[in-house]
């Protein structure tokens, strides 16, 4: 591979703001929450590489044939791989293509292919387009891909800060996690937080069910590293939604004794009990098993009496009605020792109307 720009590069990156930004001078598109992903193509020759430089090439065969398929012959392109199902995004079905068994991609790869979504051009032929503005970056991107077809896609832009308030209040029905907003005079910045993101926020009241030690915790002084939430579906079960972290050194410490009276007897029962069971982990239902990324990482946790109320920020729920949980990591925001933990339930949550993805993708 002989390209202007070469791999390992870091994609540019965006700071967080509360609101669209208003005044002259930015270029407005939506946020696809998939796996960011830089695609370098030299000839047949493709190479994908993750935000953190993890290639991702050999879980996406169906995206690097598209790639050759529908991308000028030279070029390096930063955007997003994403899939769909029933007209929305399905982070579910993205993550399950970090599996180590190529015969397991293969199928994946037949019954849901994914999709390339465009939102930058860093090289073509042998022009690198870093120090281009967006100005510029913006329409030799179209150009390179006038011709593209589905799978490929380029992110539709607008500069009315209007427009981009009403892409985050209906494209998220469709999946989309909010609005990047880029100064048109900007460069491509690699690793630089020179764009700026809105993404929708939310808070919940969640049930602590257990905890998972910290990578660093020893026998002698444990550490926690995130606690397990947990929410009341209909039908009475604790439904796992996701997990709370970041805490301090210090915090993480204090938090393991803080929670210690909770800890099960015994003979006492838990809601997830089921997850000794390997096949249970499997599924992705329930904490313990094994992260997808690393394929070894111990995922086992403490389990707690479901006694005690959080609330969290989150950002995006994946998946629908009682089998909904946070897409990110929630964030830790107070106890809420007033609130019963059977009245943390999905009722709570906002409902976000449905919007057809089609109408997004150009």
């Amino acid at each position: 591979m002989d390209l202007p720009v070469m791999p390992p590069l870091a994609p540019m990156l965006a700071k967080s703001a509360k609101a669209v930004p208003r005044g002259e001078g930015w270029m407005f598109e939506p946020k696809w929450d998939g796996f960011r992903a830089i695609v370098f193509r030299d000839g047949d020759e493709v190479e994908i590489a993750s935000r953190s430089g993890k290639p991702l090439t050999r879980y996406f065969p169906d995206v690097v044939e598209s790639v050759r398929a529908n991308t000028p012959s030279r070029c390096v392109l930063d955007g997003e791989i994403v899939i769909a199902q029933d007209g929305r995004l399905s982070f579910d079905l993205l993550s399950n293509r970090i599996h180590p068994a190529e015969s397991r991609v293969t199928m994946l790869s037949r019954e849901t292919p994914a999709s390339f979504v465009a939102f930058d051009l860093i090289a073509l032929a042998d022009r690198s387009f870093l120090d281009e503005p967006l100005s510029v970056r913006r329409p030799a991107l179209v150009e390179a891909l006038s011709s593209a077809q589905p799978p490929v896609h380029v992110t539709r832009v607008t500069q009315d800060p209007d427009e981009a308030e009403e892409w985050f209040a209906t494209f998220e029905g469709a999946g989309l996690d909010g609005v990047i907003a880029k100064q048109v005079d900007s460069a491509y910045t690699p690793n630089g937080r020179t764009m700026i993101k809105v993404k929708h926020a939310r808070t919940a009241d969640v049930v602590v069910a257990g905890y998972r030690l910290h990578k660093n915790s020893t026998s002698e002084r444990p550490l926690l590293g995130s606690l397990l939430l947990g929410i009341y579906a209909q039908d009475g079960r604790l439904q796992h939604v996701g997990v709370a972290a970041s805490f301090t050194q210090e915090r993480r410490a204090e938090l393991i004794d803080e929670l210690q009276p909770l800890r099960l007897a015994e003979d006492e029962t838990h809601p997830w009990d089921q997850w000794q069971d390997e096949a249970a982990q499997a599924s992705g239902r329930l904490p313990g098993g094994q992260s997808r990324w690393t394929g070894t990482k111990d995922l086992s946790f403490v389990p707690l009496r479901p006694d005690l109320v959080v609330e969290v920020g989150y950002e995006h729920m994946e998946g629908d009605g009682d089998h909904a949980r946070f897409r990110h990591m929630a964030r830790f925001k107070r106890w809420r020792p007033d609130r019963d933990p059977r009245s943390c339930t999905y009722a709570q949550l906002e409902e976000v109307a449905h919007y057809d993805l089609a109408d997004v993708l150009l």
